[in-house]
Order: C-alpha cells, then structure tokens, then sequence
C-alpha cells in the first residue's frame, strides 16, 4: 500500500457523476439521496480520513464504500437488488483501491466487492428462476470490475514509477546545483587568490632587495660598534635578527607563490617519511615525544619529489611535536594501502599527535593561507604543505575530532607498474 495517486480535481469529477446520479429518476427515492450523498461526503473527506486512520486508513476507505455502495444496490433494485441499475457504483471502491494497493491488493478488493454484488443471487433467487442469459451478464459485470481494477492499477502503478523517478532526478539535479554553486565559488576564490598570489609574490620581490640592505648595514654596524657604545650595537642585533625574521617570511611567501617544479622519481614512502623522523629527531623539536610506527609492508612505489616531500613531512611532524608542547606525549605514523582498491589506487600516511587537536572553527580553513593555531605563526606552513601534496596528485586531509589530537592524512598515488617500467628502460 502507498499513498493515493490522484491529484484533488479528480474527487471534483466524482462529485459531478454522483450528483448526476441524484437527478436520475427517482429523484424523490429519499434513501438514494441519502446514500449518494454519504458516498460523496466519504470520497470528499477520504484523504484527511486516511491520514488520520494511519496504516489502516486506505483498507477502510475501500471497504466503507462497499458497503455503502451495496447499501445503494440494495435500495435501488426492485423486487430483486442484483437487477438494480445501480450496479456501476461498485466501480467506485474498485478503483480506490487500485489507486490505493498495488496488483494483488486491488484483486483481493475487487474479489470483495464482486463477492457483495453477487450476494444479491440469493434474493434473486427467491423472486426469479436464474437463467443462463442471466448469470453471462452477472458474469460479465464482475470480470469488467477485474478489468477496470487492473486497467487503473497498472496505470497508478506507471505513475508512482514516473514520480520515483521524477523524485531521483529532483534530488540530483538539486544536488549537482549545490556542486555547480560550490564549483563556482572555489573558482572565484581560486581567481581572487591567484590575483592576489601574482600581486604579493611581485611585492615579496621588491621587499626582499631593501632587506638584504638593511641585513647587510646592521652586519656593519654590528662590527664597526664596539663596547663603548652597548646600547647602540644592541639595537643593531635587533635589527639584524628582525631584518633575518622577516626574509625568512619573505621567503616561505615566495615558496607558496611561486609555482612547484617537480623533479619526480618512483620512491619508497617509507624510507622518505623515516628520513624526515630522524631529521626532526635530530633537530630536537620532538622531546619527550614517543614516537609509534606502524607500517603497512609490500606498499606501491610512489613518484615523489624528495626534496619538496621532505619539507611535507618536516613540517607536518614539526606541528605534531610542537602541539603537544613540552610535556610530550604520543605520535603515531602510519603507512597503509589506499582505501581505494581501483585503478588508480595509492599510499596513504596518517600522522597523528596527541595534543589537544584543531579548533572546530579552523577545521575547514586550516590549509588556507595565513591561518596557523600558533602563536608566533604566520599561517602558511600546512599551505605549502598543501599545494606540494596537491602538485604530486595526492590529497591532504584533517580527519581527527577537534580535542582528541589532530590526524593528517597524505596519500599519494601509486606508480602504475608498466609507466614505471618504461621509465627504468629509458
């Protein structure tokens, strides 16, 4: 059973056909009247009826107009109510339950009603003497209750198939709307940022000349001073250590401006991210960090650049250390196949730490540029970071919950085994 498909206006044609009813002689009949008058107050109410009765509502509607349409038969047939002219008014509950029911439910409903109308034969009976000619047309009229049942059925049927289908299409255009709409909006940013990348890599170059200027006077005045004047060569350190602050800015703004070069080759990720554990390890900025690999054997090589996959990793076990803070704590490295088994199928890292995770205000802008959770930071390690992974084919994620630590996840694709063999050939 499902929800009736027919649209309101149709109730308003059977309202006409039962009204015309009404006019048919005998227009005084005061029971005729009445029924025709219940069926059609039942027909216009039938829809709030079937809502309010719930699951049981439809079988009810259905069998309500049986029985008032076996109630009309009964008062409109005269000596004998099978012989009433009436007999058509069965086509009302038959239909509603083909818009009601599917195939079997609209047979077992108009097995019901045909079995009302043919229990007039016993009355019949009592008043005449049942011919062959007689039980071909009772006959008749019951198979053309069947054949209009399932006519409507399988044309409600056709209906709620085309509005299942109209449904799907709705909700995928809607959905490709919404991409269409995000599409467009990432690309207008991605105009804005690149206009605005052009224009500070332009300015970038411009300040970088005065700086090593300004570096180069403060080393002079640095070594021209001497300890008659502290004050003064104390000012000169500041500039030089500011001057020295500032070009390194300068410079990590020109790495995330300038476009990548990559200089591939098919690489071991293992041995790449072991490389950048020992470097940072030996850099001492994971004290008191206990470090736990887990690494997945039999991986795919994958083309990388080393040097820029270097900085990748660096950084990224850099921010996990630094997250954590003095008091140290757990930094899980993991190296698995992708969860991708097709064709282009590649190696994921997962690089987590237990500190106290990203803002979930951050979460979605943490790549941008200039956005960093530290305080002395300028926002622009995890972009470069991300525009190397984007370079190289990969994808850079944030997959932990805010409070549980901060998860990147890095995958690359894998080298396809044929390229990497015409790539040893030549």
């Amino acid at each position: 059973m499902t929800e009736r498909a027919t649209p309101r206006w149709l109730d308003g044609l059977w309202l006409i056909f039962l009204g015309g009813l009404a006019l048919i002689p005998p227009v005084s009949e005061l029971h005729k009247q009445v029924i025709l008058l219940i069926i059609g107050i039942s027909q216009l109410l039938e829809t709030k009826f079937v809502r309010l009765a719930g699951k049981p509502g439809p079988a009810l509607a259905v069998l309500i107009k049986i029985v008032l349409a076996t109630v009309l038969i009964n008062h409109t047939g005269d000596p004998a109510a099978i012989n009433s002219g009436y007999y058509p008014i069965y086509y009302l509950p038959v239909m509603t339950a083909a818009l009601y029911f599917g195939p079997l439910g609209t047979l077992l409903w108009t097995l019901v009603a045909s079995l009302a109308y043919s229990s007039y034969l016993y009355q019949a009976n009592l008043h005449f003497t049942i011919t062959a000619s007689s039980m071909s047309e009772l006959l008749m009229r019951v198979l053309f209750f069947f054949i209009v049942a399932m006519t409507v059925n399988r044309f409600v049927m056709q209906y709620r198939v085309q509005v299942r289908r109209y449904q799907v299409l709705s909700e995928t255009l809607t959905e490709a709307n919404r991409n269409l709409k995000l599409a467009q909006e990432e690309a207008q940013r991605a105009e804005r940022l690149a206009a605005l990348g052009q224009l500070s890599a332009g300015l970038a170059h411009e300040i970088r000349n005065p700086l090593g200027v300004i570096k180069g006077s403060a080393e002079i005045l640095t070594q021209k001073l001497d300890n008659a004047n502290p004050l003064a060569k104390e000012l000169a350190g500041y500039i030089y250590t500011e001057v020295n602050r500032v070009s390194a800015l300068v410079s990590r703004f020109l790495d995330f401006a300038r476009p990548s070069q990559l200089d591939l080759g098919a690489s071991d990720l293992a041995v790449v991210v072991e490389r950048c554990l020992k470097t940072v390890s030996e850099q001492g900025a994971c004290k008191n960090v206990n470090i736990k690999r887990d690494f997945a054997s039999g991986l795919p090589r994958v083309m990388l650049d080393h040097d820029l996959c270097d900085q990748v990793f660096t950084n990224l076990f850099m921010n996990a250390c630094e997250a954590m803070g003095e008091q140290g704590g757990d930094l899980r490295v993991r190296l698995r196949p992708s969860d991708d088994k097709g064709k282009d199928s590649g190696v994921v890292v997962e690089i987590e730490d237990s500190g106290p995770g990203v803002p979930a205000e951050l979460k979605e802008q943490i790549f941008n540029p200039f956005v960093t959770t530290k305080k002395s930071g300028v926002g622009l390690g995890l972009a470069i970071v991300s525009k190397i992974v984007d370079a190289h084919g990969g994808s850079l994620k944030l997959v932990s919950d805010p409070g549980h630590g901060a998860c990147f996840r890095v995958e690359f694709p894998a080298v396809d085994p044929h390229a990497e063999a015409n790539i040893q050939k030549t």
